[in-house]
């Protein structure tokens, strides 16, 4: 029997299992996109493919495996999983991801039964879509790459070279992406293996009794949390820059949030349908994404599980910008990563001591490939960018720091970058005045300047820049984001999401927005806004300006010239 003890014996074994995987994930892959950024999702999953132990990185994957595992099961039927069996799945309405975010996962027997899962989802390099990298403007499934519905890599722990073949012939750089499958595999297997380890040691009747009471525990403590949040129903709307198709066109994305003593539902109704271009969500994104936005605000101290959800109900209109169907294009997933913040919008009107302001907004991804001079090879490198974070009733935003939608992850270091590309940075830093002002300051956003030595492809995936991050109670709307061309120049071109043919000295500006602010600026504790301008996150301009603080040279308050600036 699971008595209290062993069972959080065996949670913490499949959490030390889980992040194993990790670290044999990151050990193993190709893609610096993967061991860099941590651009995965990891779990450890029951035999219903419901999440019992995951391992941080993305944090939308995570739910999102138990959904192409249910949907593969449900496809294969649960016979079809044997032991030493590893499968793919990168078909986007069943996946939850689009086509370069592939899920691998392995079924875990034990006794002659399947007791579980091991899965393991990253972004590969490419898988034949229509053009290199990455694909923002789609019109349909078909531009978007090589399909694996299911499909066995492995059968009965031989490899099945068909599937490889496939993948190998259709990928532009197929040694990178096989072997970051390969990773995926190798990561899998240790899950398998270490979650049989505790089968064997434990017996398979008590590790499938601990795996349901972890999910019942977590499921209790979302309710309790769930019953001391504010009820009501709130409704807010934001907007995606474009669809990658109509470029002057914004894309409306609608949430209403009702919070009861026994659930709350996200209801996505009203937002944009018939979106002609690939920032389409298939729906398991849009449950994961308010899946985030739900565990920070009832479990966020407590790793995830399936558990935690169950009183969260969301609610799509299948055709929708929130709901894709075939052959609705998927591939620029970015509406998945401004979304969460409109369920904050929302909440923030009945709840506004609890949620922070809008952040910079988005993960603010620039990749660059082509042919480095120095090798002859081809290369791909991404990094995602640092965003300032809304202020809250309680505090500051964080400044220059992953966007909520990826905590677990880190952008990609310079020395790697200039490494691994023929990209040069001749800047990195904090972007000044960006942050909102308020009683508590939006953080500030950063600026990541890159010079191209040889012709290069830079592509931006920037979806916040028409549109300001919104503020609470009084505070100033933070800045947006920003990609400039060649700034200063005869060619300088101000843009978001865009793909561009580089030539050798063109220069490319990542500059990522602001949070929003949260209060009265004017009731800013004047020191903190001198130590703000002391620091540069604030300009002696601004802190006149929008604080109504005078910092002289020394960085030290006026004080007469600070009452008079804000009339006390």
């Amino acid at each position: 029997m699971a008595d209290a003890i062993t069972t959080e014996i065996i949670r913490h074994g499949l959490l030390a299992a889980a992040e194993e995987i990790a670290r044999n994930l990151c050990r193993t892959a190709y893609n610096t996109v993967v061991y860099e950024i941590h651009d995965y999702g990891i779990g450890l999953h029951d035999a219903n493919g419901d999440v019992v132990a995951d391992a941080p990185g993305i944090a939308v994957f995570t739910r999102g495996n138990d959904a192409g595992i249910k949907h593969s099961m449900e496809f294969l039927g649960v016979d079809a999983m044997e032991p030493g069996d590893v499968f793919i799945i990168n078909y986007p309405y069943w996946s939850s991801a689009h086509t370069l975010d592939p899920l691998v996962f392995a079924p875990i027997h034990a006794e002659d039964k399947l007791i579980g899962f091991a899965s393991c989802r990253v972004h590969v390099t490419d898988l034949h879509q229509k053009d290199p990298g990455y694909v923002l403007d789609s019109t349909d499934r078909s531009q978007e790459g090589l399909v694996m519905p299911a499909s066995k890599l492995y059968r009965r722990g031989v490899k099945n070279d068909d599937v490889f073949n496939i993948v190998r012939f259709n990928s532009r750089m197929p040694k990178h992406t096989i072997g970051d499958i390969q990773a995926q595999v190798s990561a899998c297997v240790t899950g398998v293996k270490r979650t049989q380890e505790l089968a064997a040691k434990y017996g398979v009747a008590t590790l499938e009794e601990a795996m349901a009471t972890i999910n019942d525990h977590g499921e209790k403590l979302a309710k309790l949390a769930l019953k001391k949040l504010p009820k009501g129903t709130w409704t807010a709307i934001d907007y995606v820059d474009d669809d990658g198709i109509s470029k002057d066109q914004l894309v409306e994305l609608k949430c209403t949030v009702t919070v009861t003593d026994e659930e709350m539902i996200v209801d996505w109704t009203g937002s944009a349908e018939n979106v002609v271009g690939p920032i389409n969500l298939p729906v398991g994104q849009t449950e994961a994404l308010s899946s985030l936005i739900f565990k920070s605000l009832t479990t966020p101290d407590s790793p995830v599980v399936a558990g935690n959800f169950a009183p969260l109900r969301v609610i799509t209109v299948p055709g929708s910008v929130m709901h894709a169907v075939p052959p609705m294009p998927t591939f620029t997933l970015w509406t998945g990563l401004l979304a969460g913040e409109v369920i904050l919008k929302a909440l923030a009107q009945g709840m506004p001591e609890l949620v922070p302001a809008c952040s910079g907004g988005d993960v603010c991804s620039m990749m660059g490939l082509g042919i480095n001079p120095r090798t002859g090879e081809p290369w791909q490198e991404a990094t995602n960018e640092a965003v300032g974070y809304g202020g809250t009733a309680h505090h500051d935003g964080e400044d220059g720091i992953m966007h909520l939608s990826e905590p677990g992850c880190r952008n990609n270091p310079v020395e790697v970058l200039e490494t691994k590309s023929s990209m040069i940075i001749d800047h990195y830093g904090y972007r000044p005045d960006t942050g909102g002002a308020g009683k508590h300051r939006g953080g500030v956003g950063v600026s990541r300047t890159y010079r191209f030595t040889a012709p290069s492809t830079g592509i931006c995936l920037v979806y916040k820049t028409k549109t300001e991050p919104w503020s609470i109670d009084g505070g100033h709307e933070g800045k947006p984001n920003q990609v400039v061309l060649n700034p200063g120049t005869s060619r300088e071109v101000v843009q978001g999401g865009s793909y561009n043919h580089l030539e050798a000295g063109d220069v490319l500006v990542n500059a990522t927005g602001g949070g929003g602010g949260y209060g009265n600026p004017f009731d800013r504790d004047p020191a903190a806004v001198a130590r703000d301008v002391r620091n540069g996150f604030v300009s002696p301009d601004s802190a006149t300006r929008d604080y109504g603080v005078v910092v002289g040279a020394d960085f030290v308050v006026d004080e007469d010239a600070t009452a008079a600036a804000r009339g006390r």
